[in-house]
């Protein structure tokens, strides 16, 4: 069904169908500058032609009977049955933007009767997504499968997200009611062209605002300046008070107060009761303890950590005692709705045993319907997390996930699925107080059910962990937390898991089967790869080399090896010799990631021994030299670009560093017939070649990414200390520093010990900042793509200094010259695919006179017929509403591009499933002005 946007709001056939419209516009075509994220709105199936007459006809600037209600919708059938709305968080998304949503959701679960729900079997959910149109979702259930709720780049954000969910749940806009030129006033010369249609006003047939008053703090509410000409030009005025004051519009911190109670009427949330998502908490009766009216209804609904289970104690029980508790009773059900099963119906005066619900949800219902006058109820509940957990799949989390876990917790969990099967663990977000060997706040995990069992890992720190398989149909976590720093704690999915490899066919496999989370791969012997069928094995380049001495190289050396190569070379020595290996010519694709061709050399005989170093590009890598007496020599090359290869020689001799550390006095390294000493970092060689004394600091950084700190970090920095990083970026990318710890002596200009930032190679460029003091600066971005840092202490105080991390940004603004230079498309061009979720600009300028032209060296972008996933638009101008060159994706255009201005915008999209290399672009300019090349 083709869909177009409302502002933020994806409308389907249905809704367009309302529309009364008496000129012709094309709403898929509308440029959005979203209200949130300030991100182009694009439908989600652009390239498939415009919307219907009928749906494209205005009348006097505004719509003519419209059905579509001002803050709720009034047709039944978008109403989420039992409020109840299933969630399935798409893959792209971090660990971070997960928590965030959940946050979103339990924000509106704590002040609503709205209830979110992992998806498992249910017909209609959400699915969390990033589509094109960047912020956007339907308004309530559409039915009949799964609905996206769009956020995109710069929408992940809470406030937006709970706006978004607002959409979900049955919401539009606020400054659309009927009545809302009583509140607000639209200035419309100050609406952005083409944006006019997401000030339309509702008209009020069949209008449901549930009596609600005009809510100016509704997080429904546009801001002032959305979609405004200019930042600070008005497009929506709210009228003034009785005090004369203008109220604010368009927060996006919380749901205010009135979208709680359209909400709550919207779906008939009881009177009483609420959503307790603490870890402890109480609730009574109406009235408590002096008696409960007649006629009530109460629901409480708790809602724990999953994971997690609930214990809930009465401590007071005084209702009318009925046969079969006919008229007032209390109902406790194992889970989050009316349907889950009954835990228990209770009524009198005989106090209940203690309930405990099989996971993290529980539902109480509260009714009396006599006159008879007791005290009523009161209740406790605790949640417990760890026990027994006998399911084939499921989620678990730290208590308290996504907010930060409570100090001093100790959670065991022991899950059990099906016989026969394995336990399968994978995480999906994992922050726990970092410590080298995990020694306060940690995750433990083992093979088995008891404390004994093996153990499999114990995890702490930021990086997820791999995936984790158990070997029985049983799995035990502990989760520790100190009484100290606390942390968002981990979220991870368990299911049952089958061993494919066990079977006795061997998985089909030919030689070798190895079992993966969830499926299996075939593998073949040393000197065999896998044929086309990925199930047998064919004879490869490699083997096995017992030999003193000898020669490898790539096949068909020196003519380009062919794609998809897999050798592997196994080279064994007599007992106490060492193998070393020289390259003497080296040529593969790729730079330093190494994702595509790459040779990696090992000490050991298996692929998961001792790596020395894996392999790429034209630099030749030094002599390799085996910890033992065997090496592993592996080769495999993509289905793309090949190159010449490499050959080497490889020789085998006695280590003279195995007696003594040879005299060196940091790390001795064995040779061909001799040795070297080397010194670890910080330090260099002696003239006497065997001890080290303290190296200069100055750091040349090429890597994209990575981090850097003060000189002897993290204790304090010495005095009379001059350290340098000159650190380079792929060109046509930003460097960018992000401080994660600072403090440097403190003085109000910086005069003693200070760090300088120079936007350029050295520190002549012009200065970015000049920073000292404990408090953490913001991020520094350069111009272009070098940044010089120097950092200098003096011969008094010390303090500890600071850390940061360097990465690249995108985009920026680029002088085309006479001479070539180079764009990419992204920092790991050559080693990686380009990112999704990227939208990078580039303007390119010249001086008048002269224009700009482009050569296209590499273009490889995510094919599709309009070009409408992952793309690259120029502009003969300085913005997208210049004249357009043309929008390239595939291979590219077929010739270079020339623009006959002295800007040219170039702007680059990619979504977020397929990635491709990417591209590199020359640019230079000229005076060359007969044609415009650009694809027809």
């Amino acid at each position: 069904a083709k869909t177009v946007f409302w502002g933020d709001i994806a409308l389907d056939e249905e809704d367009l169908s309302m529309f009364q419209i008496d000129r012709t516009i094309d709403l898929t075509q509308h440029t959005n500058m979203h209200p949130h994220s300030r991100q182009d709105f694009l439908p989600q199936n652009e390239s498939k032609g415009g919307t219907s007459a009928k749906s494209q006809t205005w009348k006097a600037g505004k719509v003519v009977k419209s059905r579509f209600p001002r803050a709720a919708t009034s047709r039944a059938e978008r109403i989420w049955p039992g409020g109840v709305i299933p969630y399935v968080i798409g893959g792209n998304f971090t660990g971070s933007q997960r928590a965030m949503f959940k946050q979103a959701m339990r924000h509106w679960e704590k002040q609503t009767c709205v209830t979110f729900i992992e998806k498992t079997d249910e017909e209609s959910y959400i699915v969390f997504t990033y589509r094109p149109c960047g912020c956007c979702s339907y308004v309530g259930r559409r039915g009949n499968g799964p609905q996206a709720i769009s956020i995109g780049k710069n929408c992940d954000k809470f406030g937006i997200v709970v706006h978004e969910l607002g959409h979900v749940i049955g919401f539009w806009h606020e400054h659309t009611r009927p009545d809302r030129d009583d509140h607000v006033t639209i200035i419309r010369d100050n609406i952005q062209p083409g944006q006019e249609y997401n000030f339309l006003k509702m008209e009020p047939g069949e209008v449901n605002s549930l009596g609600e008053p005009y809510d100016f703090d509704s997080i429904m509410h546009y801001a002032r300046n959305t979609f405004s000409r200019g930042m600070f030009l008005d497009t929506i005025l709210p009228s003034r008070d009785e005090n004369g004051v203008r109220p604010a519009i368009g927060q996006r911190t919380r749901l205010s107060k009135g979208d709680i109670a359209q909400a709550r009427k919207l779906y008939r949330c009881p009177a009483c009761g609420e959503t307790l998502q603490e870890s402890t908490g109480n609730f009574s009766s109406p009235g408590y303890p002096n008696g409960y009216p007649s006629y009530t209804h109460c629901v409480w609904r708790i809602s724990v950590t999953p994971g997690e289970k609930i214990v809930l104690n009465f401590t007071t029980m005084d209702l009318y005692k009925s046969s079969l508790c006919w008229y007032d009773y209390i109902e406790v059900r194992d889970g989050y709705w009316r349907k889950a099963p009954l835990l228990g119906r209770f009524c009198g005066d005989k106090i209940p045993g203690v309930l405990i619900s099989a996971d993290s949800r529980m539902w109480i219902e509260f009714r009396s319907s006599s006159n008879w006058v007791g005290k009523g109820f009161a209740a406790v509940y605790e949640a417990i997390c760890g026990g027994d957990i006998t399911k084939d799949s499921g989620q678990i989390q730290s208590p308290n996930y996504p907010d930060d876990y409570r100090p001093s917790k100790e959670c065991v969990w022991r899950i059990a699925v099906s016989e026969g099967y394995n336990v399968g663990l994978s995480f999906q977000a994992f922050e726990i107080e970092r410590h080298d060997s995990c020694a306060y706040d940690y995750l433990e995990v083992r093979d088995g059910p008891l404390e004994t069992s093996p153990l499999i890992g114990r995890f702490c720190g930021y990086d997820k962990p791999e995936d984790v398989r158990s070997t029985s149909h049983i799995l035990r976590m502990k989760f520790v937390s100190d009484g100290t720093v606390n942390k968002a704690g981990f979220a991870a999915n368990y299911f049952k898991e089958e061993d494919e490899c066990a079977k006795p066919d061997n998985g089909g496999c030919e030689q070798r089967c190895v079992n993966t989370l969830g499926s299996f791969k075939c593998a073949c012997d040393p000197g065999y790869e896998l044929a086309p069928d990925k199930k047998s094995c064919e004879a490869a380049c490699g083997g096995l080399l017992s030999k003193l001495n000898g020669t490898i190289s790539t096949p068909g050396w020196p003519k380009e090896y062919p794609p998809n190569k897999n050798c592997v070379w196994q080279v064994v020595a007599p007992n106490q010799y060492r193998i070393s290996m020289q390259f003497e010519a080296f040529e593969l694709e790729g730079n330093e990631v190494c994702k595509y061709d790459y040779v990696e050399v090992r000490s050991g005989l298996s692929s998961d021994s001792k790596l020395h170093g894996k392999y790429c590009g034209t630099e030749v890598p030094e002599v390799i030299t085996s910890q033992y007496n065997n090496m592993r020599i592996e080769f495999k090359s993509d289905n793309t670009v090949s190159k010449k290869g490499f050959k080497a020689h490889f020789f085998s001799d006695k280590d003279e560093c195995s007696k003594d550390n040879g005299g060196c006095q940091h790390e001795c390294v064995n040779t061909v017939g001799s040795y070297v000493c080397q010194c670890r970092h910080g330090f260099v060689l002696h003239e006497n070649k065997h001890d080290c004394k303290e190296a200069e600091c100055e750091h040349k950084i090429h890597s994209p990414s990575g981090t850097l700190s003060s000189p002897n970090w993290p204790d304090k920095y010495p005095s009379r200390k001059e350290c340098t990083w000159d650190i380079t970026a792929m060109p046509g990318h930003r460097v960018k520093i992000t401080f994660n710890e600072f403090e440097i002596e403190q003085h109000q200009e910086c005069a003693y010990d200070h760090l300088e930032a120079f936007d350029g190679d050295s520190d002549t460029a012009a200065i970015l900042s000049r920073l000292c003091g404990s408090k953490t600066p913001e991020p520094l971005v350069s111009t272009g793509n070098k940044m010089y840092l120097r950092f200098i202490s003096d011969a008094s105080v010390q303090r500890k200094g600071f850390q940061a991390t360097h990465t690249t940004e995108c985009g920026g603004r680029l002088k085309a010259e006479v001479h070539q230079k180079n764009l990419y498309s992204h920092a790991q061009f050559g080693d990686n695919n380009y990112p999704g979720h990227t939208d990078c600009e580039w303007l390119l300028t010249t001086e008048q006179g002269y224009g700009i032209e482009l050569t296209f060296i590499i273009f490889e972008v995510e094919e599709e017929a309009d070009c409408g996933y992952d793309y690259i638009e120029l502009y003969n101008g300085y913005d997208a509403n210049s004249h357009r060159l043309g929008r390239f994706c595939g291979s590219g255009p077929r010739e270079g591009i020339y623009s006959p201005g002295d800007t040219m915008l170039i702007r680059f999209h990619s979504d977020d499933t397929i990635s491709k290399k990417g591209f590199h672009i020359r640019y230079t300019s000229t005076k060359f002005q007969e044609s415009l090349h650009v694809r027809k």
